[in-house]
């Protein structure tokens, strides 16, 4: 094809006016992206300062979604913190009710305590969470990237897990199974082939979506290289989950701090090699597969049993006996108005969320409600590495970058 410049200085009509390239203005300018833009999920707004396309500046301001949790938790008691719990990742709630009982347990001397059936149903109902933040993650990741197809199968799978979860819990989403001693009641009648089944009619739903987007052109360029982070880095900012194990760091809380019956199943671990958002895809999609895997030991394993810690401290009696003894009703009484009464203390306990280490720290004073709590949230950590992995990318790229690290916000809590 001739030179456009040629042609046009060819034609007699035309004026010349130079090289237009080299006269045009050049300065640096700055834009919003967010927080009312599709990508940053109506949270978070991003300050960009651009050199054309290219970004060399930016401010991620993630403060649009006050849930206020550590001073909510101040003023409710240790029960009552539960619900605050399900809206700080409230695409996995499970594992968050988890991790505040295991913090309470730890203060009041239970963790050796609980009944094993009731941790077997704490792992089989965060795994289940687990798998639903990581088909929402790839499922919208790739729906931003234009990918809608995997989006629609992803997230019909993951209604499929709310719907179980709901029969579980009584809730779809928020779900304030656990307690401190246990959980709330134990699994439905016929869960274990209902969640078999949706297991079954899972599996090729993952491989579906791994052969549509795994060597999709547009997809890959989209992503391959993109966002790269080095372990170093990682480790050095605290990032966990997917985002390290992306960078190649053999690092789960399962398995290097093990907890509940996690010591009792088998599953590997996935890492990456490069760091960027296409490892940060395959890890997730690998970690679906040993949700599974984990899911089908726990369901053969489970033991028969309470699902409750016999203790009258954190137990309440049975509704029968609180409408027909004294005894009872005062005991049911002094639980939910009082609360359960703490030892005096501190405590910290860190599972793996599906985003990576979350940790609960509890200042105990000796009464029914804590005196200071603090979480430790996996989205507030690593979207605080989001500044500099979009540092000399172009906006374009802001998408998958922003979308892999799969902020929550209501972690990004302080």
């Amino acid at each position: 094809m001739a030179d456009l410049k040629q042609l046009v200085l060819g034609r007699k009509d035309v004026q010349d006016f130079g090289d237009t390239e080299a006269e045009m203005p050049h300065d640096l300018m700055t834009i919003n992206m967010g927080p009312s833009h599709p990508a940053m999920h109506g949270t978070v707004r991003i300050v960009l300062t651009v050199d054309g396309e290219r970004i060399v500046r930016s401010d991620v301001q993630p403060g649009y979604l006050h849930r206020c949790f550590e001073k909510e938790v101040e003023h409710a008691t240790y029960t009552q913190a539960f619900p605050y719990t399900d809206r700080l990742n409230y695409v996995s709630p499970m594992i968050n009710n988890c991790g505040w009982a295991m913090a309470v347990e730890k203060l009041m001397g239970l963790t050796h305590r609980i009944p094993k059936r009731a941790e077997y149903i704490r792992v089989i109902a965060s795994e289940m969470s687990r798998m639903t933040d990581h088909l929402t993650c790839i499922g919208a990741s790739a729906m931003e990237l234009g990918a809608f197809g995997p989006f629609l199968f992803f997230l019909k799978a993951r209604e499929w897990f709310y719907e179980l979860l709901e029969k579980v819990s009584g809730a779809r989403l928020t779900h304030t199974y656990v307690r401190v001693g246990g959980v709330g009641k134990d699994l439905p009648d016929n869960f274990a082939p209902e969640l078999i089944a949706l297991l079954d009619k899972t599996e090729p739903i993952i491989v579906e979506v791994e052969t549509l987007l795994l060597n999709n052109k547009i997809f890959r360029d989209r992503v391959a290289g993109v966002g790269a982070m080095s372990a170093e880095t990682a480790i050095r900012t605290g990032c966990g989950g997917p985002i390290l194990r992306a960078c190649g760091v053999d690092y789960d809380v399962r398995k290097d701090f093990p907890y509940s019956v996690y010591p009792e199943v088998e599953f590997d671990v996935p890492v990456g090699t490069t760091g960027d958002c296409y490892d940060r895809y395959l890890v997730r999609l690998e970690e679906l597969r040993q949700c599974i895997r984990i899911l089908r030991q726990c369901l053969r394993q489970i033991p028969d049993g309470p699902v409750m810690v016999d203790d009258h401290r954190v137990a309440l009696p049975p509704k029968r006996d609180t409408y027909n003894t004294i005894e009872s009703m005062i005991r049911h009484f002094k639980h939910i108005v009082d609360g359960i009464k703490v030892p005096a203390g501190e405590a910290y306990t860190f599972v793996e969320g599906g985003n990576g280490e979350l940790g609960f720290f509890i200042a105990a004073d000796g009464t029914g409600r804590p005196y200071k709590a603090y979480v430790r949230s996996p989205s507030f950590v690593h979207l605080s590495t989001a500044s500099a992995l979009i540092h000399d990318h172009l906006i374009a790229d802001v998408v998958p970058i922003f979308g892999m690290i799969n902020m929550i916000g209501g972690e990004c809590d302080k």
